[in-house]
Order: structure tokens, then sequence, then C-alpha cells
């Protein structure tokens, strides 16, 4: 009698040790599906957290097969940027040229409209080669930091804000060009991505030389924030052949 209760005390203490082992087991799995799925959302997100804020979208149209080699959505988000950015930075410069009462803004302002034309040209004959669909206007933070640039008084306020505006813009997107030099396999890509990273150092080293940026500030929220949206597309392009999606 004695040793049939101690069996069945010994059945039950398996079992509850059986049950409580199948809930961790199944805890675990738990755990790790939610570990394995959260990237996947991650991933799926249609903007993604790039270097210092800039948003980088993807299009959702995966890798594309090109005789430059593959072209992923980060490649095809960074020619658009560099279009986005002649759009406004070319128009901010000639502001510069124009109502600058100092040499130091002036230059800074040539040096802009200059670089810019070169990388515009460069991102719309890379985007016609490869089928990416490019902005035709400014979007409208961009639209923004243009009229912040207009309604500001000839003198130390204008100065004031076109050295720091655009030097916080040229160093957001300072970070991008680097990742995508870095990173792309693609030969026309990485070819913008060199010379984007020349003038847009170039820009960044002459409105630094205006004596006018203030550093303490420089990652504060200045009335428009353009490196990190895109801007307005002004059509979408038939995918190439051969592509694939991620």
């Amino acid at each position: 009698m004695r040793f049939a209760k101690r069996r069945s005390a010994l059945s039950g203490t398996l079992a509850s040790a059986h049950t409580v082992g199948t809930g961790l087991v199944i805890a675990a799995l738990t755990f790790t599906m939610a570990a394995l799925l959260l990237p996947v959302k991650l991933f799926e997100s249609a903007a993604l957290a790039g270097p210092n804020g800039v948003v980088i979208n993807d299009d959702g149209e995966g890798v594309w097969n090109t005789q430059y080699g593959p072209l992923t959505p980060i490649d095809r988000d960074f020619v658009r940027k560099v279009r986005g950015a002649g759009l406004w930075e070319g128009p901010a410069g000639r502001q510069a040229v124009e109502r600058a009462t100092t040499d130091a803004v002036r230059i800074a302002g040539e040096h802009l409209i200059e670089g810019h034309t070169e990388l515009d040209e460069m991102s719309i004959e890379v985007g016609r080669e490869l089928g990416i669909d490019l902005p035709n206007q400014p979007n409208e933070q961009q639209q923004q930091a243009l009229s912040t640039l207009e309604q500001a008084q000839i003198g130390i306020d204008f100065e004031r804000k076109f050295a720091n505006i655009l030097r916080k813009a040229h160093g957001q997107v300072f970070g991008l060009i680097g990742q995508v030099r870095a990173q792309t396999t693609n030969s026309l890509v990485r070819d913008l991505a060199t010379r984007a990273n020349a003038v847009v150092l170039d820009h960044i080293t002459v409105l630094e030389a205006t004596g006018l940026v203030d550093y303490e500030r420089l990652f504060d929220d200045f009335p428009s924030n353009p490196a990190r949206a895109a801007a307005p597309l002004a059509s979408r392009s038939t995918r190439r052949q051969g592509s694939t999606t991620a």
C-alpha cells in the first residue's frame, strides 16, 4: 500500500515535470519565432533609417539585374536623392550668389551651383540608363527650405540660414554616400557615389569656410529637413528585364 502511494506520487511528479518542460519548450519556440519574424517586419518597412537620420525609401521592387551589376532599392533611392538635391541646392546656391554680402557666402553659392549642375547631369544619365524614375521638382521640405531663404533678410539673416541649412543637409547625405560607395555592386551607381562624395565634401568645406556654421545647433531641427524625404517622382518607369525581388 505504501509502495503504491509512493509510485502514485512519483508518477504525479513526473507528469508535472513533463508539463513544465513542455511549456518551456513551447515558450522557447514562440520566442524564437518572434525573434525571427521581427527583422522581417522591419525589412518590409517602406522607409528604412539610414545614416545621420536620412530616410532610405524602399520602392518595394527588390533587386534589378542590369548589365552594370545588381541594382538594389538603396542604389535607386540614392540616384533619386542626388537628383532631388540638385533641384533645390542649385537654386539655393543661386540665391547666395545674388544676395550674399560677403565673398565667402558668394563663393559657397558658386560651388553649389557648379557641383550640383554636374551631379544633376550624372544622375539623369544614370537614371535613364538604368530605368530609374527620377523627381522633377523639389519635395515639400525642400521647397520650404528655399522659401525660408527667400524670406530671409539680406545680410547676416540670410547668410546664417543659408550656411546652416545647407551644411546640415550636406552632412546628413554624406553618410549615405559613403554607405552606397562602399556597398553597391553596380558600376554606374559606384561612379556616381564616387563623384558625389567629392562634391559634397567640397560643399561642406566651403560652407564651413563662411564662419557662420553653428556646430552646437547643427543637428537641431531647422525649419526644414530637406535631406530626409524623397522628392516627387516624374513617372514610374518600366522595370528592367531580369529584375528580381528581395
